[in-house]
């Protein structure tokens, strides 16, 4: 495994970027959410919808993040040949619109991802959730945070200085939930899916389940309002790089089913495993 620290210098410069397009990218969603009439939804070719607020999100999020001179690979980007990517140390890994069925839903359980990667792993990250105007951050170092009431803006030019004022550190809890509280997505849920719930279940009989979309189920196990989360349905390396980074500088852990591997990122396939992941406080169970 390789060097996967950044400096303070790198930090400084590159935070502010990532944290910046997400409230950019976060006008353009809401935009187009709060206005649905011009919503205009395709077909890609694995039959998944797109939208014309994850076409703008990718325009905002590879133009303004192309000032870091750092190269980009987006879930609007995947057709990259790996030939292309394979020797890359340092670049972005960004989903602009994770969650897409539940924006067309109308539930706002959508968010921006973007998560920095060094020597494939995630070294920073970035997951705005636009639509309750919450953020997480992190880095390795420093820790990972939340903070509330952040509304979208698309001109969103934010120092550290500024992006750190009020942020709270995660975990928020000491302990796990009574029940404990499993977290599962509410539309890409499979029969493998509660094989594991029914796993749980049997060494936590009284625990409940959570539906919730996108990768803001990373954030809530950072948080310790859920504590684990299964995922047996087709994901991208996109859809979990920053979300496990928040994850695991709050101590909690996404591991690889049924290996137990960590996820690995920039595969000559982008698709993910199965995986498992649980918070700080959650207890072994499997």
């Amino acid at each position: 495994m390789g060097n996967e620290k950044l400096t303070d210098e790198q930090r400084s410069f590159l935070l502010p970027y990532a944290y910046n397009a997400a409230l950019r990218v976060g006008s353009a969603i809401l935009e187009i959410y709060e206005n649905a009439e011009d919503m205009d939804v395709a077909i890609k070719t694995d039959k998944t919808p797109i939208t014309l607020a994850g076409k703008q999100a990718h325009r905002i999020i590879r133009e303004y993040l192309a000032l870091t001179h750092v190269p980009l690979l987006s879930e609007e980007g995947r057709e990259m040949i790996y030939e292309e990517r394979r020797g890359w140390d340092l670049y972005w890994m960004v989903d602009p619109l994770d969650g897409t069925k539940e924006f067309l839903k109308g539930n706002g359980e959508f968010t921006v991802n973007i998560a920095l990667m060094l020597n494939n792993r995630p070294v920073l990250a970035v997951v705005y959730v636009p639509y309750v105007e919450k953020i997480y951050f992190c880095d390795r170092e420093t820790g990972s945070f939340r903070k509330l009431h952040v509304t979208s803006d698309a001109a969103a030019s934010f120092a550290v200085e500024t992006i750190m004022e009020g942020a709270e550190k995660l975990p928020l809890t000491t302990e796990p939930n009574n029940p404990i509280k499993i977290a599962v997505s509410r539309s890409h849920n499979n029969e493998e899916t509660y094989r594991y719930v029914e796993m749980i279940k049997r060494k936590f009989p009284d625990a409940e389940i959570v539906e919730q979309g996108s990768s803001y189920k990373f954030c809530m196990l950072a948080e310790g309002v859920v504590d684990c989360y299964i995922r047996t349905s087709n994901t991208y390396e996109w859809d979990t790089a920053a979300g496990e980074l928040i994850l695991e500088v709050a101590e909690g852990a996404t591991r690889a089913l049924p290996s137990k591997d960590r996820l690995e990122y920039n595969k000559i396939s982008l698709l993910n495993p199965s995986f498992i992941c649980k918070s700080k406080f959650m207890p072994d169970f499997l």
